[in-house]
């Protein structure tokens, strides 16, 4: 392809100056103040924007960044208490770091302001400010425990709620005997002593309802009051969860056959009504000491619980062991020996003694000069000091 050929200018078109274009005159819509001032606004705008998603993920980073904690640490945020003097306390006690603005931030980030919850709250070592904040807003509050055991009566109880320090209020009425259940509690700072009590109530209702809907249709008990007044008794007589439906059957069986229930810890009760300890093995003249709670004397159950008896102690109540055991003795190891007959009752007494001879260091006594069994076995030394607390003689022996 041949190259294009350039035509040559003439002399006098090659002395003349080019022509350049006459520059346009600007738009009088640009010289006007109002675009000036907008595109100076747009401008100051698009650097706020720059600055501000700056912030943004400034202010992101160091609130999902971990915190200044060392260790676990429990703080405390009273009701009431405002937003910035939450930052505050928390910045006092080591949560955060000293910017608060950051975490005021991410509270409003969070649309949490006004769900900030007071209570106590337990913080995690370099938990990071997202991490506080959603622990507050979720009620995440320290859970406290309180352990009530089996047998405490109803005094005790009292007793051992007065005592805790993370409880408030205080206790109008000692409960009724037998309706609290014992077991294990959570609850947070600030919980009333009122609303422990109304929650054992409830769980001691519900449970006795449940067993009493259940038991053995041979069970010598009317009503769930009764219910609750065998299983005390079994919860004051022994320590061992295999032996619960085994006494649960000789107290069942005996009252079927009209016998006294002869228990010691009924006793006990009717002489210091759930207060305290008796301090003392019972005498003889505290057996035959006739008050509404001495089984010895009285016919069938006492008139109401002698303690607060645990779930085990009331299921084996409403569902004893199928036997036709009418007596139980200490057998010196901390557990009872059964006996159908009272010959054979004799014969486990008699062994009991025979411990409690060599526990002394004494001579044991020859066969032939055992006594017949007393109408109650008292409790071994061993047992003696096992008793617990509550006064209880858990170990003696119902006897003809």
């Amino acid at each position: 392809m041949e190259p294009k050929r350039i035509a040559p200018r003439s002399p006098r078109a090659a002395l003349e100056p080019d022509h350049m274009p006459v520059p346009s005159r600007r738009s009088r819509r640009v010289r006007n103040p109002l675009v000036i001032m907008g595109n100076a606004v747009f401008t100051a705008l698009v650097l706020v924007l720059i600055v501000a998603g700056g912030a943004v993920v400034f202010g992101k980073s160091r609130f999902e960044a971990p915190g200044p904690l060392q260790e676990d640490k429990i703080v405390s945020i009273p009701p009431r208490t405002s937003m910035l003097d939450i930052a505050d306390l928390l910045n006092r006690e080591g949560v955060v770091d000293a910017n608060r603005f950051v975490f005021l931030g991410g509270v409003f980030a969070l649309k949490a302001r006004s769900d900030l919850k007071a209570g106590e709250y337990l913080f995690p070592k370099r938990a990071s400010m997202k991490e506080v904040v959603e622990t507050i807003l979720e009620g995440k509050v320290v859970q406290h425990q309180l352990t009530i055991p089996e047998g405490l009566t109803s005094e005790q109880i009292v007793a051992r709620l007065l005592e805790n320090d993370v409880l408030s209020g205080n206790i109008k009425d000692v409960p009724r005997e037998g309706s609290l259940l014992p077991d294990s509690y959570h609850f947070n700072r600030g919980f009333t002593r009122e609303q422990v009590l109304q929650r054992m109530r409830q769980a001691q209702e519900r449970l006795v309802r449940e067993v009493w809907d259940r038991r053995n249709p041979d069970l010598p008990l009317k009503t769930p009051d009764q219910l609750v007044i065998l299983a005390s008794i079994i919860e004051k007589e022994t320590g061992k969860p295999e032996e619960r439906t085994r006494i649960a059957a000789v107290l069942a069986n005996r009252l079927k056959q009209k016998m006294k229930l002869q228990s010691d810890p009924t006793i006990i009760y009717g002489l210091v009504f759930g207060k305290g300890a008796l301090g003392h093995p019972l005498t003889k003249s505290e057996i035959a000491q006739p008050t509404p709670y001495n089984t010895y004397i009285i016919d069938g159950l006492p008139p109401g619980p002698i303690a607060n008896p645990g779930r085990a102690s009331i299921e084996a109540a409403a569902n004893p062991a199928r036997t036709k055991e009418l007596y139980f003795v200490a057998d010196g190891t901390g557990g009872h020996a059964f006996a159908e007959s009272y010959e054979q009752h004799v014969k486990n007494v008699g062994r009991l003694r025979a411990i409690e001879h060599e526990l002394r260091g004494e001579a044991p006594v020859p066969d032939a000069q055992t006594p017949p069994a007393p109408t109650r076995t008292a409790p071994s030394p061993a047992q003696r000091s096992k008793r617990s607390a509550n006064g209880s003689s858990k170990g003696a022996a119902p006897a003809q």
